[in-house]
């Protein structure tokens, strides 16, 4: 089967920015300080233009991650529509999330921390590096952010 022809780079900027602002599940991968085994696990999200919000247990694996080294990598799609995102990590505490923003939250994913007994924090991933790209034939130019910069302008 031969692949479709590869996108042109301002399609694959608007072929993420519509699977970021469309999709609600994502990968969320974590290691620790040490070096320790990587962490993997699905999460809900919700993306605001500039940051994607996600939610995790304070005490799990990738919440303690995430608070410990303030990285993460993420990928949304299928393995043949990828979106690869490399990010920096803030925590915040359901207390100091603006209401809006927890609303906005449990209104697109059907999840809201805020009404378990667990002890949640969301976290604010703001992309540094976004890859993108369907099939071999678009592995060359896959990159569409670099330094937490679009490469072309809207």
């Amino acid at each position: 089967m031969t692949p479709p022809p590869a996108r042109p780079a301002g399609q694959r900027k608007k072929d993420t920015l519509h699977r970021l602002e469309n999709d609600v599940d994502v990968w969320v991968a974590t290691a620790g300080p040490d070096g320790a085994t990587p962490y993997l696990v699905p999460l809900s999200f919700v993306w605001d233009g500039a940051t994607l919000l996600i939610a995790t247990p304070a005490e799990s694996p990738t919440g303690r991650n995430l608070v410990a080294t303030g990285k993460a990598r993420l990928g949304v799609g299928p393995t043949r529509d990828v979106v690869l995102i490399e990010g920096t990590v803030q925590s915040v505490t359901p207390e100091d999330l603006p209401e809006e923003d927890a609303e906005v939250f449990a209104g697109k994913t059907g999840f809201d921390p805020r009404q378990l007994s667990t002890r949640y924090l969301y976290f604010r991933v703001l992309p540094q590096r976004i890859q993108a790209w369907r099939e071999e034939n678009e592995l060359r130019g896959r990159e569409v952010m670099r330094d937490g910069q679009w490469l072309l302008a809207d």
